[in-house]
């Protein structure tokens, strides 16, 4: 009689589990979008992803082991809700300095693709840090010659042709394209001109590829006005940055000058007040007084300011009928727990109410919504409370 009862639970479990599984590479039935979003022809579809930062960008010989990212991190990002991931790479890791592909690390890059093909997440390439661009070069990293060297420019446009003729054989509603990581040119008109050469040469061989497009000065919303993008190609998705309140995401930035900021601050409300200005800040520093200054740190910042901030690229996209993408937002785990979480809330809030979808920065650096072991960089426990504002 026992073993009769048991066959049968043990009969109805398999049932259960027959019935309720669905296949992981079904992105499509998963993504049903519960909000207004833009769509495009190739039908890459993205809602909530997440950066690999420091594997194939800005990396070392801690992160490039084996362990720091490989297919299970892959599985568990899928686990965890989300639907595509951001893939920062650099031209140093995947380009050698004569110009031919490092055929290792492109390896690297081919398997991550592949591993996402199978597991169901979507994919944005994105061209990170060029030996000639660097997005933090005022912080002493890396080199800006990229705007007064035709030269570097023309190299630029021959990576894209690399990149382009090894990944053209992935899916268009699989993999996208962002060309340039938050360019910084003395001239919105550089830029402009740079990526829309860009677009045609990629064109040329892959007409329907989405590309993400963002805007000078390092993708923030306020230079959207100013960007020139291609009419009529629906294939591009607009992509902006945000770290507002930038004393808040980045308090305890060791590459930054906010360093030699000891004091607290805020959020909501007034990030740093004159109370706190005037007990911690060392005027004698002027790169963090001149941070200070431009960072609005004195301004209040709430869900109502995040819109006031983000309403140029909103307004971009919806003239130009295209979807709009935060690629990166985030806060360092350096201020209270409560504080982290509320900006996360809020700002997600508002790409919400506004359609917007994004990918928050990162997945295991500085900023990370899981634990990493010191030691082996091995994937620890998931942050639970902080992935779910992330992927709701």
């Amino acid at each position: 009689m026992k073993k009769t009862i048991i066959s049968v639970l043990v009969a109805t479990i398999a049932l259960t589990l027959i019935y309720s599984y669905k296949p992981n590479d079904q992105t499509n039935d998963v993504l049903k979008p519960k909000y207004n979003y833009v769509t495009n022809p190739s039908g890459f579809i993205i809602r909530r992803g997440v950066n690999i930062s420091h594997w194939l960008s800005q990396s070392g010989e801690w992160s490039r082991n084996g362990t720091f990212f490989n297919e299970s991190d892959i599985f568990k990002i899928k686990s965890f809700g989300f639907d595509h991931i951001r893939l920062p790479i650099d031209e140093e890791v995947i380009w050698k300095e004569d110009g031919t592909i490092n055929e290792t690390n492109y390896a690297d890059l081919k398997k991550c693709l592949d591993w996402c093909m199978k597991d169901g997440l979507n994919v944005i390439v994105d061209l990170h840090i060029l030996r000639s661009h660097h997005f933090n070069s005022r912080n002493n990293e890396g080199k800006m010659t990229l705007w007064t060297d035709t030269n570097a420019q023309r190299h630029f446009l021959v990576l894209w042709d690399t990149l382009s003729g090894r990944l053209h054989k992935y899916p268009n509603n699989r993999v996208s394209y962002e060309m340039m990581n938050e360019p910084v040119a003395p001239e919105h008109e550089m830029w402009n001109v740079l990526i829309n050469n860009a677009v045609k040469h990629i064109r040329k061989l892959e007409p329907n590829r989405v590309i993400m497009m963002g805007s000078n000065r390092w993708q923030k919303p306020f230079t959207f006005p100013f960007l020139k993008v291609p009419e009529g190609d629906k294939n591009i998705i607009l992509t902006f940055h945000s770290y507002h309140p930038y004393f808040v995401t980045h308090y305890g930035a060791q590459w930054s000058a906010i360093k030699d900021y000891k004091g607290p601050v805020h959020y909501p409300g007034q990030c740093m007040t004159k109370a706190d200005y005037d007990k911690f800040v060392d005027t004698s520093k002027h790169a963090l007084v001149s941070r200070i200054n431009e960072e609005k740190a004195f301004d209040v910042y709430n869900k109502e300011e995040f819109q006031k901030i983000i309403q140029p690229a909103i307004d971009k996209a919806k003239q130009m009928g295209l979807q709009l993408y935060c690629s990166e937002f985030g806060c360092l785990p350096f201020v209270g727990r409560s504080t982290r979480l509320a900006y996360y809330q809020d700002i997600t809030d508002v790409f919400r109410q506004n359609n917007i979808c994004w990918s928050n920065w990162d997945y295991k650096g500085q900023f990370k919504i899981v634990k990493v072991d010191s030691l082996t960089q091995k994937t620890l426990e998931p942050d639970k409370e902080l992935i779910g504002i992330l992927v709701r």
